[in-house]
């Protein structure tokens, strides 16, 4: 019998997790929290989010360990997505596309997928880069602004340390390079019209995962 743990965070409420794969859910993996998930007898690791830099983040040579007992790991959207981009040749499975951008260079930098959230709740205070992004072009295809206001919204988003990337922080500091009535379109769309590439990426992962533990049953 497959015993799949999970570690998931902000990414991913777990309530919706559940809907899509009965697992053991545990929080964002630290240094160490692989070791103790293969000792645990897990078959299945899918590792969604980590920490960065509140603590050790996951170590490639307990994920290696893993693979080499014969643990199938799945990384995905956050720092499992990092994660599979540095060690998909080695066995480990990426899935989704913040992995294909990490795999394919269009990425780099871990803050792409670094946000701060509350320890208690799970819920995200700031907005990962790689979000930022999607949201950003979606605005721009659908009109909300032209392609120099697009520059100028991600140029910010970039300049501020990830902590403090939300929408309204990355069009103040924008500062006067947007209109008035640009600001106000965006912030208004922004509320409903935002993407969450790393949530549509934990999903596939889930379903990923699902999919496999039913054929090697």
């Amino acid at each position: 019998m497959q015993k799949i743990i999970v570690f998931l965070g902000p990414s991913l409420e777990q309530t919706a997790a559940e809907k899509i794969l009965s697992a053991y859910y545990l929080p964002p993996a630290k240094r160490g929290d692989l070791l103790a998930a293969v000792h645990d007898g897990a078959t299945i690791i899918g590792l969604i989010d980590g920490v960065f830099h509140q603590e050790s983040a996951v170590a490639h040579r307990e994920i290696l360990t893993a693979l080499k007992k014969g643990v199938r790991v799945i990384g995905s959207s956050s720092m499992g997505a990092l994660r599979a981009a540095e060690m998909d040749t080695l066995g480990m499975v990426g899935i989704g596309e913040i992995y294909r951008m990490y795999k394919g260079g269009e990425l780099e930098a871990d803050d792409e997928v670094a946000l701060v959230f509350d320890p208690s709740s799970g819920m995200a205070l700031s907005e990962p880069l790689i979000n930022i992004r999607f949201t950003l072009k979606r605005a721009m295809r659908e009109g909300i602004f032209d392609v120099p206001v697009h520059d100028v919204l991600l140029a910010s988003a970039c300049s501020l340390f990830y902590p403090r990337r939300t929408y309204p922080a990355i069009v103040s500091n924008a500062g006067d390079a947007i209109d008035e009535e640009t600001r106000e379109r965006f912030l208004q769309w922004v509320k409903t019209g935002a993407c969450d590439q790393k949530r549509d990426d934990a999903v596939a992962a889930l379903e990923y995962i699902k999919k496999i533990a039913v054929e090697t049953v």
